[in-house]
């Protein structure tokens, strides 16, 4: 009779004892080489130092991997995308081109819809009375806060509003749907409150929290650029609906916005890396 193999164990591992730790062998809080040092398997050291840290592009600390920021090549593309369609637009404004006969076609069918106070009240949020104190309350907190270039920036931002708009509105010579009157390309009110409302939430964003308000009281960072987003738009809407702009004049000063607008946007990301540098996180 042909005796049953035994298997080749020895008392160590067949034993009810803890496993034995074999030699060359990387455990998860002991050094390769059975040195018992903790490491980490990327050869960084156990605590990075805070300095040491990389930042997204918004100047928060980051972790491993950084929070993303931006991509450069995707503002970039944007914002070349805006060019193009604001020229394309003002070049069909010029010339009379078919995109100007439709755009009156659908501005004519789109005058007086919805309620004219409600149209009248959103046509105003780019008026200077009201769009301008809005920046100006954010640029004099940024000084308060002494951040100097960055108010200097946001007041030489908006003053670009009327540099840029004005001659295109003599050399369009557009006239305004239910009036005689002309140079309304591009919309003012819209360009107004792109850059007024956008200005601010760059400016407030740039700045760091005050240390005397909970951060239960402070708007989240995306609170105010969506709320500039939603204030300019109702603005142009308001434009249109009440019969004030045609609607190319609108989407004309929303591309031109963020082109007025970008680099304020660079001043602000480089303030708030600045700002992130200085004050340690939590």
């Amino acid at each position: 009779m042909r005796e049953t193999p035994r298997s080749r164990e020895t008392p160590a591992d067949s034993g009810p004892g803890l496993p034995q730790r074999r030699p060359g062998r990387a455990f998860a809080h002991t050094g390769a080489s059975g040195s018992g040092t903790p490491h980490r398997s990327d050869g960084r050291p156990p605590h990075t130092p805070r300095g040491a840290r990389r930042t997204g592009l918004a100047g928060h600390p980051g972790t491993t991997p950084p929070v993303p920021g931006w991509p450069a090549p995707l503002v970039s593309g944007v914002l070349a995308l805006l060019v193009v369609l604001f020229a394309v637009i003002t070049w069909q404004v010029a010339v009379e081109g078919p995109l100007l006969r439709l755009d009156e076609r659908v501005g004519g069918g789109l005058f007086g819809s919805g309620p004219a106070a409600l149209t009248q009240v959103l046509s105003d949020l780019g008026g200077m009375p009201v769009a301008l104190p809005v920046l100006t309350c954010a640029i004099g907190y940024a000084l308060w806060r002494r951040a100097l270039r960055l108010a200097v920036c946001a007041a030489l931002t908006m003053a670009a509003v009327p540099a840029l708009v004005i001659p295109l509105k003599v050399a369009t010579a557009r006239q305004g749907p239910l009036t005689e009157a002309v140079n309304y390309f591009p919309s003012g009110h819209t360009a107004t409150a792109a850059v007024a409302y956008g200005a601010s939430a760059l400016v407030m964003l740039a700045l760091p929290r005050p240390s005397w308000l909970r951060r239960a009281t402070w708007p989240r960072a995306w609170m105010m650029p969506v709320a500039a987003i939603l204030l300019t738009t109702a603005t142009g809407i308001g434009l249109v609906l009440h019969g004030y702009h045609w609607p190319l004049d609108v989407l004309a000063s929303w591309c031109l916005g963020p082109l007025v607008l970008a680099p304020l946007w660079w001043v602000s990301c480089r303030s708030r890396r600045r700002s992130s540098s200085r004050t340690p996180s939590c």
